[in-house]
């Protein structure tokens, strides 16, 4: 299968220098948020997000531009197609572990698991896998998540902390990292009952990996644990992104019909106002049972009343 989307690092140096090679071969150029400069030509699209900076390219010509343009005239390394000699770790059994919805005031936290190996990295490389956060489309979100489900030979887990649960693990912690680590440690503890032979765990850096390793129980505590920044950049890693912002959009649907009312996403000002709302129309338990309540502007709104 070929591939249509992928994303790469780039240095500030790097960014300015895809710009001018875009200019060269006659994109056109877009206005698009959040990026340094975006360009189409014909179904190929390019987007250089500020953060990172990052290029997101998508399109049925993405493979053509990677190893004809992106990779010799910007990157200057070949990468494509030698992943495995790149980064062989990601080819090795491992478990990916990844979360959604600690910066949501609205619905729950949760946290994944992947198991990976060689083949089923290749499989998911293939199918266009890639960090959740990359991925703006709900659909797209839902539709990676049934490949990841159906890719032979994969082990998956999924555990959504409901605002309710969430809300009293908080007031046990008190710290947010303990919380994640919790977490992390339960599904990692989950996903060896699946695969007990595997040998290494990776995840996001979120605090001192002591915390995480302090969390897991007696099975855990013999597999080799590594957090690392950008870990999202792992294929298991990626996927499990994806599994919980999956579960993560449902459950913020699912709950908001139920209860006749729209939970937005995120910490805006809207979510502030309505938050505002529900604790005067619905009262500070029905705050409990759909938002995080540690923030710090649903304290600030509950003590201005």
């Amino acid at each position: 299968m070929a591939k249509t989307s992928h994303t790469a690092i780039l240095t500030p140096a790097q960014a300015g220098r895809l710009r001018e090679v875009l200019e060269e071969d006659g994109f056109e150029f877009q206005a698009k948020p959040y990026t340094l400069f975006a360009a189409t030509r014909g179904k190929l699209s390019i987007a250089v997000y500020e953060k990172g900076p990052k290029v997101l390219v998508q399109g049925k010509d993405t493979e053509e531009f990677i190893r004809f343009t992106l990779e010799p005239r910007v990157l200057g390394e070949a990468k494509l197609g030698y992943e495995e000699l790149h980064n062989p770790e990601m080819f090795a059994p491992h478990i990916g572990v990844d979360e959604s919805g600690k910066g949501d005031f609205f619905g729950p936290l949760v946290i994944s698991g992947v198991y990976t190996d060689g083949a089923i990295t290749r499989q998911l490389m293939d199918a266009g896998i890639q960090d959740s956060k990359a991925i703006k489309s709900d659909a797209r979100i839902r539709a990676l998540a049934a490949v990841i489900k159906e890719t032979p030979g994969i082990a998956w887990e999924v555990v959504c902390v409901t605002p309710r649960r969430y809300n009293e693990l908080y007031a046990k912690f008190a710290n947010l990292n303990r919380l994640l680590a919790w977490g992390h440690a339960k599904i990692i503890e989950v996903m060896l009952e699946k695969r007990p032979a595997c040998p290494r765990a990776l995840s996001d850096q979120f605090a001192n990996p002591r915390e995480l390793e302090r969390a897991l129980q007696e099975r855990g505590r013999a597999i080799v644990l590594e957090q690392r920044t950008k870990a999202e950049s792992d294929i298991a890693v990626a996927a499990a992104s994806i599994l919980a912002r999956e579960r993560f959009i449902d459950w913020l649907r699912d709950t908001g019909r139920e209860l006749g009312v729209k939970l937005p996403r995120g910490a805006s000002r809207e979510v502030q106002d309505l938050t505002t709302h529900l604790r005067r129309e619905r009262g500070e338990d029905f705050l409990r049972d759909v938002g995080k309540t540690h923030f710090r502007f649903a304290k600030d709104s509950s003590a201005t009343e």
